[in-house]
C-alpha cells in the first residue's frame, strides 16, 4: 500500500547510468515512479528508459553550475524533488604513498563535493515543502581504516559526516537524511579495478536497489539515520 501511494513521489538520483544508481533507476521505473536520472553520460539512459515521466539529464555533480541547471530543469518538470539519491562514485585503489594527487582530487570531487552540491540545491527547495528524503551513499570504506582506499575513504568518510550535519540542520524543517552504507556490491564499480575481486561474495546490486526502495516508502512519522548492508559472507 505505502509504495503504491508513493508513486507520485518525484525521485532524482545521481550516477544513474551504472552500478547501484542504474540497477535502483531500474526497479524504480518498474514500480512506475516519475523520475529525474543524472549522469555525465546519457546514452545508455536514453536506451533504457523510455517512460513519459522519466526524465533524462545531463549532469556532472563536481561542477555547481551543472548540478544547478539539473535542479532547476527538474523542478521545471516535474514542479517538486521529494527524493533525492546521491549514488554517483568514483574509486580508484592504491596506497597512499604511490597513489596519483590526481586521483585522490577527483575521488573529492565526485564522491564528497558532488553529494554536497547536490544536497545543497536539492534541500534548498525541499524546505518550501517543509518535507523530503535524502539518501547517500556511503561505503564501510567510510566507517573502517581499510588499506589501499585512502582516498577513497577520506570521501566516504567524509560523505558520511556531511550526512550527519544536515540531519542535524534539516531535521527540524521535515527533510529526512540516511546515510546508506553497503560492503562490497558486485556492480561495474570494479570494471577498472585489478585483479578482480570474486562477485559471489558480494551484495547483488539489485539487492541495494531494493533497499533504497524500502527506505523510500518508511513511513513519515520516523527517519532512518544510517543503515549499514553487508554480504552474507561479510568479507568487507
Amino acid at each position: 500500500m505505502e509504495t503504491l501511494k508513493s508513486k507520485d513521489k518525484v525521485v532524482m538520483i545521481t550516477g544513474a547510468s551504472k552500478g547501484i544508481g542504474r540497477a535502483t533507476a531500474q526497479l524504480l521505473d518498474e514500480l512506475g515512479y516519475k523520475l529525474v536520472l543524472g549522469a555525465r553520460d546519457t546514452s545508455v539512459l536514453n536506451e533504457e528508459f523510455s517512460r513519459e515521466a522519466v526524465l533524462k539529464l545531463n549532469v556532472d555533480v563536481r561542477i555547481e553550475d551543472s548540478v544547478k541547471r539539473f535542479v532547476q530543469q527538474s523542478i521545471d518538470k516535474f514542479g517538486k524533488i521529494d527524493v533525492l539519491i546521491n549514488a554517483a562514485g568514483l574509486g580508484v585503489f592504491s596506497n597512499i604513498v604511490d597513489s596519483q594527487t590526481e586521483d585522490f582530487d577527483q575521488m573529492i570531487a565526485v564522491n564528497l563535493r558532488g553529494t554536497y552540491l547536490t544536497c545543497k540545491y536539492v534541500a534548498k527547495n525541499m524546505r518550501n515543502s517543509q518535507e523530503g528524503q535524502i539518501l547517500n551513499l556511503v561505503s564501510v570504506a567510510g566507517t573502517t581504516a581499510l588499506a589501499g582506499c585512502g582516498g577513497y575513504s577520506a570521501s566516504k568518510f567524509g560523505v558520511l559526516g556531511l550526512t550527519r550535519v544536515l540531519q542535524a540542520e534539516l531535521r527540524h524543517e521535515g527533510i529526512r537524511l540516511t546515510s546508506v552504507i553497503p560492503g562490497a556490491v558486485s556492480s561495474s564499480f570494479w570494471d577498472s579495478i585489478e585483479p578482480k575481486p570474486d562477485f559471489a561474495e558480494m551484495i547483488p546490486v539489485q539487492s541495494i536497489a531494493e533497499y533504497l526502495v524500502f527506505l523510500i516508502n518508511q513511513p513519515k512519522q520516523s527517519s532512518v539515520d544510517e543503515v549499514t548492508i553487508m554480504p552474507p559472507n561479510g568479507i568487507l
